[in-house]
């Protein structure tokens, strides 16, 4: 059976001592870090070749023996080993080309955090932390498998969360056909976060838009604090719980939508939207809050979760100029036109004959069961231009 990754997000509620103890973790993986990328570019600088991360990891085990260094034996030994590994894989992320050359890691840019693999361990409401002891923290959710590894992290409104990657098998047997009536196409908006193919609609919530007059508050709070102070430091973390309000609004919103869709229905449509794009235009500050990314990327894991089906239609198929009826393209069509008429005479909603388009071209790619017969398509392949403003 296929291993799969879950991940689990809990805050926790550390005593002052604790939270102690977590700031001296933190500063123990930053200093290895900023050590271990010290004597990789020494050591190259010296010999024209880098270290390799066992050699580091015996250096470590000799630091720790040293007077001057001892005090890294507070941290939990995995802690640091997983320090040396981050600096092995942002080499290599590098010389691969998928990443700049690492850089030190600063006590003030950088968020405090670590990484201790495998031997973090929930019981109840209390999470077991190495060096640490039993961590109370807030359980949303029973965690279901074996943790791999924990992840601290002190966000910027002063709380520490921790995220729990568990590992779960998932049955190695191929999806079973879907019901053409529970297939869906949806067809994300700005106006409507959502319109589906059946004809519901789901209103933007538009958080950030609800929320910007607080943000503007606490952003003037800010600016008239002296920089370095208490008041300014308090400043910055009632301006930061306002911008983690917004953001857990809008995740729990966009997590009971999918969850909902994917318990639903047995396939899923949608638009391979360029996001990247979208939020470089007018309307970015919108795209942005309306989290069209987030909401793709997780209807993608939880039809692998759910065992649904899911159809991701290419981006320049012309879901909302093609008409259901007669299969015509109204290439005149514009964003603020929300209802054209085609010229058979046929009345569209923008939005729900786009996503009557995206179940059509989707179930092109989706297994039907027998029985259940797929709806009629008044058109041959999707279409992509041939060059600007013109269709092949």
């Amino acid at each position: 059976m296929p291993i799969l990754n879950k991940v689990y997000r809990f805050r926790l509620c550390p005593t002052q001592a604790q939270g102690e103890g977590f700031v001296r973790m933190a500063g123990c993986k930053r200093w290895v870090y900023n050590w271990a990328l010290a004597r990789r570019k020494e050591h190259y600088e010296l010999h024209g070749a880098t270290l390799s991360y066992f050699e580091q990891a015996g250096e470590l085990t000799a630091l720790k023996k040293l007077e001057g260094t001892s005090w890294l034996k507070e941290a939990d030994s995995q802690l640091l080993q997983q320090s040396l590994k981050d600096v092995e894989r942002a080499y290599k992320n590098f010389f691969e080309k998928r990443a700049k050359f690492p850089r030190f890691k600063s006590k003030h840019r950088d968020p405090l955090s670590f990484r201790i693999p495998q031997r973090v361990r929930a019981a109840e409401n209390r999470l077991y932390v190495p060096k640490i002891g039993w961590v109370k923290f807030r359980k949303s959710q029973d965690v279901e498998g074996k943790t791999k590894s924990a992840t601290f992290k002190q966000q910027a409104d002063g709380n520490w969360y921790v995220s729990l990657v568990v590992e779960f098998e998932m049955p190695d047997v191929p999806l079973a056909p879907a019901r053409a009536e529970y297939v869906v196409g949806i067809d994300l908006g700005l106006k409507d976060f959502m319109t589906l193919s059946s004809g519901d609609k789901l209103p933007a919530p538009k958080f950030f838009r609800k929320g910007e007059r607080a943000i503007r508050r606490a952003s003037k709070a800010v600016s008239r604090s002296k920089r370095g102070s208490g008041r300014s430091c308090k400043a910055k973390q009632a301006l930061a719980k306002v911008h983690r309000k917004v953001a857990n609004q809008r995740q729990d919103f966009i997590h009971k939508t999918t969850t909902g869709l994917v318990k639903t229905f047995d396939g899923l449509c949608i638009e391979d939207l360029c996001v990247k794009g979208l939020v470089k235009t007018k309307l970015g500050k919108s795209v942005s809050d309306a989290a069209f990314g987030e909401t793709r990327r997780q209807l993608e894991y939880k039809t692998v979760w759910y065992r649904r089906h899911l159809a991701v239609i290419d981006r320049w198929f012309p879901s909302s100029k093609l008409c259901r009826a007669c299969g015509s393209i109204n290439k005149d069509l514009k964003l603020s036109d929300r209802m054209w008429i085609c010229d058979c005479g046929t009345v569209h909603d923008r939005d729900h004959n786009a996503a009557e388009n995206i179940k059509a071209e989707g179930l092109k790619a989706i297994p039907v069961a027998m029985g259940h017969i797929e709806t009629l398509n008044a058109r041959g392949e999707g279409v992509k231009p041939a060059c600007l403003g013109s269709f092949r």
